[in-house]
């Protein structure tokens, strides 16, 4: 196993470890898109171009947007946004 290959795997095992223990959405959703990203380029290297496609297409792709679409739909990201606001607010007016 080559180093590349060793830095492919802890990278996606630092993606999985850190998706889980983010508390921000829209953040955890841009990490799963890097472990999707990082999975594809693992599975061109065992040369497997057909899953590597799928991974890029499904995982960092389909799936992705339709995470931002949710996040908008349920104002997620709205509420994200409006919280930072307030807490800047309350901070700056102290």
């Amino acid at each position: 196993m080559t180093v590349f290959e060793c830095l492919l795997l802890v990278f996606l095992v630092m993606c999985a470890i850190s998706v889980t223990l983010s508390k921000n959405l829209l953040n955890s959703i841009i990490i799963y898109m890097s472990y999707s990203l990082v999975m594809s380029i693992i599975w061109i290297i065992l040369e497997s171009p057909d899953l590597a496609i799928t991974e890029a297409a499904v995982g960092a792709g389909v799936t992705s947007v339709l995470f931002f679409v949710t996040l908008k739909k349920i104002h997620a990201i709205e509420r994200e946004d409006s919280d930072k606001e307030s807490s800047g607010q309350q901070k700056g007016g102290e």
